[in-house]
């Protein structure tokens, strides 16, 4: 009858119920249905898809209830507390295992469970039918009877129905104020039989887990009362005072008089709330997954509403904001200040999106914002730390009204005791912060490092109506902010060694690359120019001598992400600069030593021959093959040499030609690179000079000037347009191609040699390296940056 099951195979994967109400993977591989002999019946099998392994073995049962589950899943329970499920990869899968499972239990495939729903137990009839039942009847509150309301308590708590006869009890007879002053009478007495009775009942109502009773049970008459009855724990050896502590210790400052008493009474019940879930009451793991889930909720609302209450006063925020900016207010009522705020902003992670969005539109009305460029320079790193909390917190929740802020500031300047006036600017606020930091563990670093993070991600960054907010805000930060980032970057690189390379400044360093790297993989235009312009990955990789690993590992990651960019311009850049040397020799200088740092080097190696990136290839192994032909240990710089072999080779059995085009369209050899790049690598006798490149434009009355963004705008579309004509206008000045095929990997374009063409020429690549005039610093006569006029500030 099954003879036709031995054969089904389905691929599947195979799940089991852990004890903790998870699904575990077992493993992937094919189940067929078929007749065990050593089971006596037919029996579901999954053997592994990697090794053939038996990962189950499963005797159809015909009592066993079987499920199908949104159309590719069938679960049953193996015995008690052990379930398994079958997760298939296709339908139709699933639909012929559970066919076979139907055709052995006698039932019809169409039903989606096996067998009948288990009738319920003799208990849960009663429970059902109990509705008509008495009620729980409380013993008298008296001292001699505390026992006996005890167990009673714990009776109930055994059955969802009795706890909820038992909290209807509790609030119609009032019991909780009863208990209340039977605690203050054993108290008196110093009655602990009494007191660890109490104790017991008090956290039997806390677990039946009722809003209504915490209502009576924080009642602000009795909460103290309430905490003194969970100070008599009977299992501990001493007694917890919680009352003194909260009464005493923990102190109520009213940094902002708030005349609101419904608020006022609201936040201390709240503060009392919080140390009893928290302090107080045992640790949530001794519970059920739902236990006090009440009044996680309880405080959860309460802090919805200090919220609500706090924003609806129309002094309140005004008043607290116009103190923080207030310049003659002293440090230490500005930490005050800003510690409440920081809770306030705390409590509002509890609203719902909508209401956490006005929220954080009513403070930057109210000017958070410009608060926080003046706390954040603060020299109390208390005030300092709250800042970046609160920062943290509303960038988190939307980066995009943090960016508009900072787009709004780009004219806005701020004049200094010395009478000069520079640019105050949140962002570049944020990046001095992040650079001096004086922690040692640069934790303050770390958090805005985030924050930078978030803010320069074209992920979250969503068109407007008005505005690309991407383009304008990756604009501003490369004209304004990116040379305060790299500043200590390039500072510490001068003369080819690493100038302090103590941990601290090693942090600092790596953390400075981890952005330079996320921005190379998400801002390829802006970024390219700025690594172009400041030579940056040549000053990254003279890293590579520190003698802290981490931080050559993170100038390795710069250099493989722009690897793996397989970019043309990246390629010539490292090329023309021979940037390969510095990693080669950390190789040679590690001696194959079996680390972290010696398989990335070889791995970077490794991902240019796999992805067969020509020029690469030629020029790592004309250029540094005979340093490494020792390297016998693995296999790269073997292959490298092999593939670099072949395609010489293949080049030499290629004809020389030569295409010249004067007129019409054509498509460029694809190793073909594109004239822009062209004339910026050969061009190596030019100057480069700062500032604004001035370019008359031929073909136009008069003269017209263009700046060096305007150029290099023209030179990005112009490249990643692959011009296809045989002659390219690049600023009004035409330039002949002609591809010839020689023994290089990439066709060379011959530029034709005019004066007019080598003016232009030459201002091309000016225009490349000026970029918007965005750097402060200039180079002497070496190439070698001059300590910065205004910006960064960087000690």
């Amino acid at each position: 009858m099954f003879d036709a099951m031995t054969d089904t195979k389905r691929r599947v994967k195979l799940y089991a119920l852990n004890a903790d109400r998870q699904w575990d993977d077992r493993g992937t591989g094919h189940v067929s249905c078929t007749y065990v002999e050593r089971l006596k019946g037919v029996s579901l099998l999954v053997r592994a898809e990697a090794d053939g392994a038996l990962l189950l073995e499963s005797k159809i049962q015909h009592d066993t209830v079987y499920q199908k589950q949104q159309d590719t899943l069938i679960v049953w329970s193996e015995a008690d507390n052990f379930d398994l499920a079958l997760s298939f990869q296709e339908k139709a899968g699933c639909e012929e295992i559970w066919e076979k499972i139907c055709s052995v239990q006698g039932k019809d495939p169409t039903i989606e469970t096996t067998q009948d729903i288990v009738e319920e137990s003799e208990d849960e009839r009663f429970d059902d039918l109990s509705d008509s039942a008495p009620p729980v009847e409380l013993p008298l509150c008296e001292i001699g009877r505390l026992k006996e309301i005890k167990d009673l308590f714990i009776t109930c708590m055994a059955t969802p129905l009795n706890k909820d006869r038992l909290a209807e009890a509790i609030e119609n007879d009032g019991y909780v104020r009863k208990l209340v002053k039977l605690f203050n009478l054993c108290e008196d007495l110093n009655n602990l039989e009494g007191l660890h009775c109490l104790y017991d009942i008090v956290k039997n109502i806390f677990l039946i887990n009722k809003n209504a009773l915490f209502e009576m049970l924080f009642a602000d008459d009795i909460i103290f009362d309430v905490i003194g009855c969970l100070e008599y724990d009977p299992t501990l050896p001493i007694r917890k005072y919680h009352r003194h502590h909260l009464k005493n210790v923990s102190k109520f400052k009213e940094v902002i008089l708030i005349t609101n008493l419904e608020l006022l009474n609201k936040i201390h019940q709240t503060h009392r709330v919080q140390y009893i879930q928290d302090v107080v009451l045992p640790t949530p793991s001794v519970f059920e997954d739902n236990m006090l889930s009440a009044l996680s909720s309880f405080i959860f609302f309460n802090k919805v509403e200090i919220v609500t209450l706090i924003q609806e006063d129309e002094k309140f925020l005004p008043d607290l904001l116009g103190q923080l900016q207030d310049e003659s207010t002293p440090d230490s009522r500005k930490l005050e200040l800003v510690q409440f705020l920081k809770e306030f902003c705390n409590f509002s992670q509890n609203l719902q999106p909508p209401q956490k969005e006005g929220f954080f539109r009513t403070l930057t009305s109210l000017g958070i914002l410009p608060m926080l460029e003046m706390t954040l320079m603060s020299e109390d790193v208390n005030i300092k730390q709250a800042a970046i909390d609160i920062l943290t917190i509303l960038v988190e929740f939307s980066p995009s009204v943090i960016r508009e802020y900072i787009l709004q500031q780009s004219s806005d300047t701020v004049t200094q005791a010395n009478g000069s006036e520079v640019e105050l600017m949140l962002m570049n606020v944020i990046i001095e912060q992040m650079i001096c930091d004086t922690d040692p563990d640069l934790g303050r670093a770390v958090q805005l490092m985030g924050v930078i993070r978030v803010l320069i991600d074209p992920e979250n960054m969503l068109p407007s109506l008005s505005k690309v907010e991407k383009t304008d805000f990756l604009n501003y930060f490369y004209k304004h902010s990116v040379q305060i980032l790299i500043a200590p970057l390039l500072a510490n690189t001068v003369d080819g060694e690493p100038a302090r390379d103590d941990y601290q400044n090693a942090q600092l360093l790596a953390h400075i690359l981890e952005l330079l790297t996320f921005c190379v993989e998400h801002h390829s235009y802006h970024i390219k120019t700025c690594i172009l312009n400041k030579d940056l990955l040549k000053r990254v990789l003279v890293l590579m001598k520190s003698a802290h690993k981490f931080l050559v590992l993170g100038a390795l990651r710069f250099m493989r992400k722009i690897v793996a960019l397989k970019d043309e311009f990246y390629n010539r850049y490292i090329m023309k600069g021979c940037l390969f040397g510095p990693v080669i020799d950390c190789l040679l200088d590690n001696n194959g030593r079996y680390n972290l740092l010696d398989s990335a080097i070889i791995e970077l190696f490794e991902f240019i021959k796999l992805e067969d990136i020509k020029i690469l290839i030629a020029h790592v192994v004309e250029n540094y093959g005979k340093k490494f032909e020792h390297i016998d240990y693995v296999q790269t710089f073997k292959a490298l040499r092999i593939r670099h072999s072949q395609q010489t080779e293949k080049l030499k059995e290629k004809p020389i030609t030569s295409v010249t085009v004067s007129t019409g369209r054509f498509r460029r050899d694809p190793r073909q690179i594109e004239d822009e790049e062209e004339i910026w690598f050969n061009n190596e006798d030019d100057e480069f000079d700062d500032g604004e490149a001035v370019v008359p434009h031929t073909g136009m009355t008069g003269s017209t000037e263009i700046t060096a963004s305007e150029q290099l705008e023209s030179i990005g579309k112009s490249i990643d347009k692959k011009c296809e004509g045989s002659s390219t206008k690049i600023f009004g000045t035409t330039v002949k191609t002609t591809p010839i095929m020689n023994n290089n990997l990439a066709a060379t374009p011959a530029l034709s040699s005019s004066p007019e063409d080598s003016k232009n020429s030459s201002l091309l690549k000016k225009a490349l390296v000026d970029y918007e005039g965005d750097s402060d610093e200039e180079e002497d006569e070496n190439g070698d940056l001059k300590s910065p006029t205004k910006r960064p500030r960087y000690t």
